[in-house]
This record gives structure tokens, C-alpha cells and sequence, in this order.
């Protein structure tokens, strides 16, 4: 039912019918389908695994799953009648004939439309019920192929941009072109997958993960057993390849992938310092785009060639590579003055005092006050473009060098930072502060400490996003950066390095590559949040701490365990 309830939900509020318009299986599958059935697919799939926990066996499970199927398509049969029957557009602008269409299938009956869909349900449902019933190995590959499958049907057109822009080059042979052109066809058809491609795409990838599910053990195994020599030099090795993938990423992947890639940098960057306050620290930062916002106004001021700029002032023209410390410094200053006031809060009333903080900067960078010195509504414009050996930087693919040069320090950085005494202190003052102190930790030193080197990232974050857009605005600076930013801490894993960069590669890479549905951004990110605190409260990647806190916490008390309970008494015994 909560199933249906789903897909009526997402019905009503215009997304099926928005992304049906989507195809990600040229002919036979759209993204509103998928919107409509992977719920029923889902309820079968844990609703099975329920029931087989149960003690109930495959031929119970498998005709549970049937049900649960059917009973996923009531409230949408519902949602179709009611359609019918009433004219609902006043209330719910969304239900209108387009939708009664995808949901019949284009079917002028509607009871044989009702039925199909009844149908495509019930079969989802088992489809759920089935693949919850594979040996796990075969479950975990089947899952892999069907995801790798369809994120390549929803990212055609990204996908065949990227392969004909690797296999059409003039180095290549025209007889390597021509068959380049030709496995490309076999694929993709107007940069839609078709269902061959499909179909070979997820054979191959369901086998390779078979191969590797099989074998990963005896990997680990043998490299286990390596000399700590040898397993340096496969460290090395790994890391040198990813250097050289991510040196040649720009120009494999065009400008704009480039400039996604640089929106991901960015908030990586932010992303790493939130992690040093929240992750390690435990302070609930919500202002963090006030350390943006600085960043990015010192190096607009400081090198804008206009009105406000230092050059029209003063005659002084400074470069970017000049700036750029002083902005990172200027954040870190800001950072540590915003620190003092709220060192003796916890919790709750620290992220409203830190929002507080951030709210106030917004209003400043708005009023006249300061409109002589950083021009209010206006903002500052006429920022030049870094230049490095004469050669100006004035495209994303040039620019990615210098995200990605301030990533490899903040990554550096915050490594050192996690392995060091400052760390560990920090995490000591996050799991119970009164302990800490009474350990000897100058808990108000080490909270300064935290929310300066924090704000150190955010700054630098903004000064190379003013030097990337040539002009700065103060409502790119409001509240949501700084929500946005904790989100992908918190879907990445808190504390967590790697994380940071999934969570920045999912929350803000995949909506830049999904811009025609950017409308329900908000939506699928509540989703997403509410669906990772209930099932993953440890994020996708977590530290090595945080997960054996998840599953200590999802453990529970160990003297709740009946084997731990003294047995009673005689005299218990008998009274009982």
C-alpha cells in the first residue's frame, strides 16, 4: 500500500508525467515507468525478504510477493477513477489526461488499460520477489547489472557523448572510425539505449561482477600475503593511474562535463571543511556559506577591474595566485570570530546560532551599508580570469586544474588531519564533551581550532568560484549552500573523506546532469535524506568509527540478550 501510495504521490505531483518524457530503453521503457513500477518492486523485494525471515518458504514467498504486486497497484486503480469520474484539475493540476494515458498505456479502454497496469504491477512485484530469492552472490550481480544498465539508459546522451568524442579523433584510423560509428549504433540510436545494447550491457556486467563476487576473496587472499613491498607498490601504482585519469578527465569528457565536474570540486572543498566541524568536531555548522561568501568577496574586490574593484580605487591591480591566500586567510579569521561567541553551545542551539550568523552576513551583503564596498544586489563585476604563464584560464576545462589542485591540498590536509593527536581530540569532544575535558583537552581551543581550519576550504571554494564565474551575487550565497553542503556530508558518511566526494558526486553532479527535472531537486533530495536516516544513518561510505557505531546502535544492549541473562534460582524456578 505504501507502495501505491507512492506512485499516486508522484503522479499527482507531475514527476511521472515529466519523466516519462525521458526514454531509457528506446521503445519499451521510459523513467515515469520506471517511476511507476520500481516501488512495486521494491515492496516485493523487502516484503519477500520479510517473510522468508519468517520461516515461510520460496513457493509462500513468491505467491506473497504476487499479492503485494497487486495490492501496490489499488491506490493508482483508485487515482484512475477518481480521475474519471470527477474533474480534480482545480485541486490537482497534474491529474489530467496525459497521466490517465501513461498509466492505461496509451489505452483508449480504460478497464483493459486498468488491467495492464494491474498486470506490469503484479509482475513487478514478483520480479522483487524473485531476486530476493537468488543465492546472494547472484542477487548482488543481478542488482549491479540492472543499475549499471539503467543509469546508462537514463545518461545516453551523456554516454555516447563522451564515447564519440573518445573514438572520433584524428589520430584514430577511418577504418577504426568506422567501426567505432558502428559499435556506437549497435548501443545507442539517436542517444537512446536500445534493446540489444541493453540487453548486452547488463549480460556483460552481471558476469564481471559473477567473476569478481567469486574470485574477490581469493584476491584479498594473495594480496594479503604480499610483502609490504610489493603491496606499496601496487598502492603507488593505483595511485599513479588515478593521477593520470583525472590530468586527462577534461579533455576526455568535453566542457560541459568539465564544468559539472568543477561545481563537484567545489563543493567537495566545502564538503571537506563541514567535515572537519561536523565530522570529527561534532559542532552543527549551518553558516558554513558564510566562509563561501567571504572567500568569494575578497577576491572580487581585490581583483575587479571594475568601480569597486582595487584597481579603479587605489591603482593597484593584484592577480588571483595573490588573492587567493588572503581570501583563505580572510575566511579563517572569519571563521575563528564567529567561533567566540557560541563556544559554550551544543547541539540544537549551536546550528541555530551558526544559521543566525549566516543570515545576518546575507542581509549585510544586501543592505546599503555596504553596498560602496561590495555593491549589494548588484554584486561585484569585471573579476578577471586567473592567469598562469601568460596563459589566461578562462574556460572549465582550464579552470578544472585549479579545483582540482585545491581538492589534492584539502584532501592532503584533512588526511593528516584525521591521523593526527588535533584529530583524535576532536572526536573525543564529539562523543561526550565533559569527558574530554576532564581528560585535559581544552575543549574552547579545540572547538576554535575546528571552526578556523574548517572555514579555511570555504573560502578558498569562493575565491575560485568568483575567478570561475567573473562576477559574484549575494544570493548565491543564501542558506541552501550550506544545506546543501551538510546534505552530502550526511548522504556521503560523516567523518568520512571518500564520502564527501560521493555525496558531492550524487547530490549536486547528478541534479547538473538532470537539469530538465531540476523542479523536483528538493523533493528527491528529502527523499533521499529521509531514506538514508532510516536505512543508512552512516552514510554510503563511512569512517571505520561511525559504522561500528551504526551497527553497535542497531545491535542494541548486549544485556538484552537472553544467553547473557543469569539463569535464575532454584527458588525462582519453582515460582515460576
Amino acid at each position: 500500500l505504501i507502495a501505491g501510495v507512492v506512485v499516486v504521490y508522484t503522479s499527482a505531483v507531475g514527476m511521472v508525467e515529466t519523466f516519462n518524457e525521458r526514454e531509457v530503453i528506446r521503445d519499451w521503457l521510459t523513467l515515469g515507468q520506471m517511476l511507476l513500477f520500481f516501488p512495486a518492486i521494491i515492496a516485493g523485494f523487502f516484503g519477500t525478504r520479510r517473510l522468508r525471515e519468517g520461516g515461510q518458504g520460496a513457493a509462500q514467498t513468491l505467491v506473497s510477493s504476487i499479492l503485494i504486486g497487486a495490492v501496490a497497484a489499488l491506490p493508482v486503480l483508485l487515482l484512475l477513477l477518481i480521475a474519471v469520474s470527477i474533474d480534480v484539475r482545480d485541486m490537482f493540476v497534474n491529474v489530467n489526461r496525459d497521466l490517465i494515458e501513461i498509466l492505461t498505456f496509451d489505452n483508449d479502454n480504460l478497464f483493459v488499460g486498468a488491467l495492464l497496469f494491474l498486470g506490469f504491477t503484479t509482475v513487478a512485484g514478483l520480479f522483487g520477489g524473485v531476486i530476493d530469492l537468488l543465492p546472494a552472490k547472484i542477487r548482488q550481480s543481478v542488482l549491479i547489472g540492472l543499475g549499471v544498465t539503467l543509469g546508462v539508459g537514463v545518461m545516453a546522451e551523456l554516454v555516447t557523448l563522451i564515447l564519440e568524442q573518445l573514438l572520433d579523433r584524428d589520430a584514430y584510423s577511418e577504418a577504426f572510425r568506422d567501426n567505432s560509428e558502428v559499435f556506437i549504433e549497435f548501443f545507442f540510436r539517436r542517444d537512446i539505449l536500445k534493446v540489444g545494447g541493453a540487453a548486452t550491457l547488463l549480460a556483460v556486467s552481471v558476469l564481471l561482477t559473477l567473476l569478481w563476487a567469486y574470485n574477490a576473496n581469493t584476491i584479498r587472499t594473495r594480496y594479503a600475503t604480499l610483502p609490504q613491498s610489493q603491496k606499496s607498490t601496487f598502492r603507488s601504482s593505483g595511485f599513479t593511474v588515478l593521477g593520470i585519469v583525472l590530468l586527462i578527465l577534461p579533455w576526455v569528457l568535453g566542457a560541459f562535463l568539465s564544468e559539472v565536474m568543477n561545481n563537484i570540486g567545489l563543493y567537495v572543498l566545502m564538503g571537506l571543511g563541514l567535515n572537519v566541524a561536523i565530522g570529527l568536531a561534532g559542532l552543527l555548522d549551518l553558516g558554513y556559506a558564510t566562509n563561501f561568501a567571504v572567500g568569494a568577496y575578497v577576491m572580487g574586490v581585490l581583483t575587479s577591474t571594475g568601480p569597486l574593484g582595487l584597481e579603479q580605487r587605489l591603482g593597484i591591480a593584484p592577480n588571483f595566485w595573490l588573492v587567493l591566500p588572503i581570501s583563505l586567510l580572510s575566511a579563517m579569521l572569519t571563521g575563528f570570530l564567529f567561533a567566540l561567541p557560541v563556544l559554550k553551545m551544543r547541539g540544537d542551539y549551536l546550528a541555530i546560532a551558526t544559521l543566525g550568523f549566516g543570515e545576518i552576513i546575507g542581509k549585510l551583503a544586501l543592505s546599503d551599508w555596504f553596498r560602496p564596498v561590495i555593491g549589494g544586489a548588484q554584486g561585484v563585476l569585471q573579476i578577471p580570469d586567473p592567469t598562469i604563464f601568460g596563459y589566461q584560464l578562462n574556460d572549465s576545462q582550464s579552470m578544472y586544474y585549479i579545483i582540482l589542485g585545491a581538492c589534492a591540498l584539502a584532501l592532503f590536509v584533512s588526511i593528516r588531519l584525521n591521523n593526527s593527536r588535533t584529530g583524535r581530540q576532536w572526536m573525543s569532544i564529539r562523543e561526550d564533551e565533559d569527558v574530554a575535558a576532564a581528560m585535559g583537552i581544552d575543549t574552547a581551543q579545540s572547538k576554535l581550532l575546528a571552526f578556523t581550519l574548517s572555514a579555511a576550504t570555504g573560502g578558498l571554494a569562493g575565491a575560485i568560484f568568483a575567478a570561475k564565474l567573473g562576477t559574484i551575487f549575494p544570493n548565491s550565497f543564501n542558506v541552501i549552500v550550506s544545506i546543501n553542503v551538510l546534505s552530502l556530508i550526511i548522504v556521503g558518511g560523516m567523518g568520512s573523506i571518500p564520502g564527501v566526494v560521493i555525496g558531492a558526486v550524487v547530490l549536486i553532479g547528478l541534479p547538473e546532469l538532470l537539469r530538465e527535472f531540476s523542479e523536483y531537486r528538493f523533493l528527491l533530495y528529502g527523499a533521499l535524506l529521509v531514506y538514508m536516516m532510516v536505512s543508512r544513518p552512516e552514510g554510503l561510505i563511512p569512517s571505520t568509527l561511525h559504522r561500528r557505531e551504526a551497527s553497535d546502535s542497531q545491535r542494541g544492549d548486549p544485556t538484552d540478550d537472553p544467553q547473557l541473562k543469569p539463569s535464575p534460582t532454584d527458588d525462582e524456578a519453582m515460582a515460576q
